[in-house]
């Protein structure tokens, strides 16, 4: 039973494997060097698995990056995943990868491509979540997975320290002498409240022209009373009147005289 394991595939996909020269600088690795646009760099295609395998109670957890046939599942190079730099991206693409691969005692750098930037985005949030679940880039905390005090932390060799354990930063914060910030005597406190009590001036509004005119319209005359408009009437002459009301029915008015009629002849006046 202590013999049994655990294996968890945390990832599956399908990379291109290169040969990956030295480094001659620090500014890290490019795909470029790799030379792959020439299909006769590529050294092999393999099937990319991420294990997660542990014990049955959750202990001596690690993980591994297996680049295996994807025909046979034959293993080409494995990898163990202990922290960041066990896999470094590419300055220059984000589909390739340089992985640090293990055989016995040695050790080397293996270019590897995904086909899809997808893939290759689900492959790095995936390692992600290996170092965030198991405090990779935090060293001094312990592991969040399950697990007894003193297991061993994900991939790292290290053993975690026992739930409920604090650390070295905690300690030092716990044992520090408690201060005191109470006011000695003659001491005093000033409070500036800035534009207490100020009165506002008041906002000025300028009247913004309309968009027809920029001079301000004249104000129209009040209409006239009921006895201004009976006197006018009373004043009218016939003519005017008619005039007047068709004016305001929109009907044109009847002429007045054979002359308005187009007579204009001396004959006019009998009808």
């Amino acid at each position: 039973m202590a013999d049994e394991k655990i294996e968890r595939v945390l990832f599956l996909g399908r990379v291109h494997c290169y040969a990956v020269p030295p480094l001659t600088a620090n500014k890290g690795y490019k795909a470029a060097d790799w030379r792959i646009d020439d299909p006769k760099s590529v050294i092999f295609t393999a099937r990319i698995r991420v294990i997660e395998t542990s014990d049955i109670d959750g202990a001596n957890v690690k993980t591994d990056i297996k680049l295996e046939d994807p025909n046979s599942g034959e293993l080409f190079a494995n990898g163990p995943y202990e922290g960041s730099y066990c896999v470094t991206p590419v300055t220059d693409s984000s589909r390739f990868f340089a992985i640090r691969v293990v055989d016995g005692p040695r050790r080397a750098y293996l270019g590897v491509g995904f086909e899809e930037r997808s893939d290759a985005f689900d492959f790095g949030v995936c390692l992600q979540e290996v170092r965030r679940h198991n405090n990779m880039d935090d060293p001094n905390a312990g592991s969040n997975s399950s697990g007894g005090p003193g297991r061993t932390s994900y991939g790292t060799g290290r053993t975690a320290a026992a739930p409920g354990t604090p650390s070295r930063a905690a300690a030092a914060i716990l044992n520090e002498p408690p201060k005191d910030y109470s006011l000695k005597e003659g001491e005093t406190i000033s409070i500036t409240i800035g534009n207490k009590g100020r009165r506002r001036p008041a906002a000025t509004t300028s009247p913004t022209p309309s968009d027809s005119s920029a001079f301000p319209l004249p104000f129209l005359p009040p209409p006239p009373s009921a006895d201004d408009v009976k006197k006018k009437r009373q004043s009218m002459t016939e003519s005017e009147m008619l005039f007047a009301e068709s004016a305001f029915m929109g009907v044109p008015a009847p002429p007045t005289s054979s002359r308005s009629g187009g007579f204009d002849d001396e004959f006019g006046d009998f009808v």
